[in-house]
């Protein structure tokens, strides 16, 4: 050690700074070589085989329906004199909602209504008896049709028509055409009062939406009934300016919300009518409901491309909380299995048909053939090829060393191939 000393100190300045430079350059390679060995190690994730209950679902999104709402509406405009209700209460089909005192507007439409709807009823009438003629001419028409096919002339002994009598007689022929004509008008009479009749209740529709005193058009409970007494009803019109309605309020039924979520052409076959959901709401995510698949549309709507299916979900309850067109979100149970040996999906791998997973056997791992059956999104059932509480890769990590060592500098900087400059 001595020797050792006593020769460094007899070394020019330059010979002992390459020694240290050497020893320093040696110590770090070797720690970069260790370090490296270090990083390329890989690192597996986890999870046990475990017995458990599997729930296959398909998910969508979409909004509350408005089904069980109607809109109470108004044509008349001016100043609200009486209110017969308040938001919240309950109403019977046809009982007031509130009275309007007419502005000037309000009144000519309200007084060109009911001339519309006398009018309307005028021409029903005059349909109706038009009809009661064409039936009276009918019903001669055939008498005489059938006078004449009965007697002796056309109706053979045996009770038999006389075929030939009739095709070639003048006077058979033009009864029989007299009372096809007449049993033609008749159906024309028919129709035409159908259409007087429809005429007439869009007449009354137009005359009760003109009316001062707004009904409820079926039972429920207001809502949105925000109007009080002197409240302003001003008319409102289209691009066509064509007088349109104002809403007043609304009126909610008892009957259970429906929800409406969109699926995908993948999604839509595996539901049926009757799977049961889950649903949830962005207003209360805390709160679940649960419901069934009562309506697939199978004809579906295409958008930029894109062909969705309408699927309506009819909710077990209701609540006061669920409102229309709140945004929800619902998961379809289209399959369950209990009791069954499960593994995340990631630990399985496919390839021609064959299934494999990986287990942990002293710390390394061994790859095995597995027969898989049902799996949702994030789990898997194992048929045979595991025992419950086998250790299976879900995933594998491992370092780069090329990148590791790219991204680590010398010590020394340019050494190698930089310049050294020694002061003396």
């Amino acid at each position: 050690m001595r020797k050792i000393k006593d020769y460094l100190l007899k070394l020019s300045l330059i010979k002992k700074i390459a020694i240290v430079i050497v020893i320093i350059g040696l110590g770090w390679f070797g720690f970069l070589r260790i370090s490296t060995s270090k990083k390329n190690q890989v690192k597996y994730e986890t999870a046990k085989a475990e017995k458990g209950n599997l729930v296959v679902t398909v998910t969508g999104s979409g909004t509350v329906s408005s089904n069980n709402n109607s809109n109470v509406t108004t044509s008349a405009t001016g100043v609200v004199k009486t209110l017969f209700v308040k938001d919240g209460e309950t109403v019977k089909t046809g009982d007031k909602i509130l009275e309007i005192e007419l502005d000037l507007e309000g009144q000519q439409k309200h007084a060109q209504a009911y001339s519309s709807y006398l009018s309307a009823q005028n021409s029903l009438q005059s349909a109706k008896d038009a009809l009661y003629t064409a039936q009276a001419d009918l019903f001669t028409k055939w008498q005489t049709y059938f006078n004449l096919a009965e007697s002796d002339k056309y109706m053979g002994s045996d009770d038999k028509p006389k075929i030939e009598e009739r095709n070639n007689q003048t006077e058979f022929l033009i009864t029989q055409n007299n009372w096809l004509a007449s049993e033609a008008n008749y159906k024309l009479k028919q129709k035409t009062v159908t259409q007087a009749q429809t005429s007439l209740n869009s007449a009354w529709y137009s005359y009760q939406q003109a009316s001062p005193i707004i009904y409820a058009p079926i039972s429920g409970t207001v809502s949105g009934l925000s109007l009080q007494i002197g409240s302003v009803i001003n008319s409102q019109s289209s691009s066509n300016t064509t007088a349109t309605t104002n809403k007043i309020a609304g009126v909610r039924t008892d009957a259970m919300p429906t929800i409406s979520i969109s699926l995908t052409e993948i999604d839509v076959p595996k539901i049926t009518i009757g799977d049961k959901a889950t649903v949830t709401f962005d207003a209360f995510t805390d709160k679940t409901f649960t419901g069934k698949v009562v309506s697939i549309d199978l004809i579906g709507i295409v958008s930029s491309g894109v062909t969705t299916y309408p699927t309506v979900i009819l909710l077990d309850t209701k609540s006061d909380a669920i409102l229309p067109n709140m945004a929800a979100s619902a998961n379809i149970i289209t399959n369950t299995k209990d009791n069954i040996l499960l593994v995340p999906v990631s630990a399985v791998i496919t390839q021609n048909g064959t299934s494999t997973v990986q287990i942990m056997k002293n710390n390394k791992p061994q790859t095995v053939t597995v027969e898989t059956g049902l799996s949702s999104d994030e789990q898997i059932e194992i048929k045979s090829g595991l025992k419950e509480g086998e250790t299976v890769v879900t995933s594998t990590t491992q370092s780069d060393s090329s990148s590791q060592q790219s991204q680590t500098s010398s010590p020394f900087g340019g050494f190698g191939g930089g310049n050294i400059r020694i002061m003396r």
